[in-house]
């Protein structure tokens, strides 16, 4: 889903050399077929137009694109209002910001940021953020009371400390867990379970996961939680798409089938409006 000869990638430094290359939704197909999952959504992964002009392109020329969470100037509210309007017509569903990589930790409290986040309310997209952090879980927590009529997606479940967990470290993880717990009080607010094996380190397995996908269902119940490739990132840490989504897949599997229903695609239809009909 992107091009880095094309688009600007700040995070793509280091040991990232299995993603350093373009990628497009039909590299994944026998992938998608052999898990049953008949649409996706794609997820802006830079904060600027371009990366989002290709993710959209994406979504023109794939009919699996159901929808794609863009970006837009959250700092710039009329040049925000100006780029959703261009786009009425194009299939974005939300808006994300790589707000984690902001080096201003209180930047989605600007006064700027809340003016756009009603912008996203009267258009019904989503917000979604990578909150790492539990400032960050925090400040969702804020935005999310300031803005009832907003729905917030946290992605990759706010990185619990499923590594240090592993060790035999509980601080972390119980901190991360009481974070989570304020933010799913907040009923606007949902979850992506996803970037979990990244969370859980080398090697890891379903059984890993598992507490941190637990935690979620207690936490969210079925009907705010939603399950999230991270593909084609995933790579880099020599995870293929199906490894992910069969691992993810697995610790939902004790749930009865509309449950189970849910997290693989209902809430997600639900949330980011998508078209019900699968391929």
């Amino acid at each position: 889903m992107w091009n880095p000869d094309a688009v600007h990638y700040p995070w793509m430094t280091g040991d990232v050399a299995a993603v350093e290359r373009p990628f497009r939704v039909p590299d994944v197909e026998c992938d998608l077929a052999d898990e049953g999952v008949g649409k996706v959504v794609l997820v802006q992964a830079a904060d600027n137009r371009a990366d989002s002009e290709l993710m959209l392109f994406q979504a023109l020329s794939c009919p699996r694109v159901a929808g794609v969470v863009a970006w837009v100037p959250l700092t710039q509210p009329e040049d925000a209002a100006a780029q959703l309007d261009a786009w009425r017509m194009e299939p974005v569903v939300g808006v994300g910001h790589r707000v984690h990589e902001e080096p201003d930790p209180a930047w989605l409290l600007q006064p700027a940021v809340d003016e756009s986040l009603g912008l996203l309310a009267e258009r019904r997209l989503t917000l979604d953020l990578p909150a790492y952090t539990p400032t960050l879980l925090g400040h969702v927590a804020t935005l999310a009371e300031n803005h009832p009529k907003l729905t917030f997606v946290v992605q990759h479940l706010g990185a619990p400390p499923l590594a240090a967990l592993r060790h035999g470290e509980r601080d972390a993880w119980t901190h991360w867990s009481a974070m989570l717990g304020a933010v799913a009080q907040l009923p606007n607010v949902v979850a992506k379970l996803s970037g979990l094996g990244a969370a859980a380190g080398p090697g890891w397995t379903p059984e890993h996961l598992q507490p941190a996908v637990d935690r979620a269902l207690d936490l969210f119940g079925p009907d705010r939680l939603m399950l999230g490739s991270d593909w084609p990132y995933a790579l880099a840490d020599g995870d293929s798409y199906g490894r992910v989504w069969h691992g993810l897949r697995s610790t939902i599997d004790q749930l009865p089938d509309d449950a189970r229903d849910l997290v693989l695609g209902g809430t997600a239809n639900r949330v980011y409006g998508l078209p019900l009909d699968d391929l």
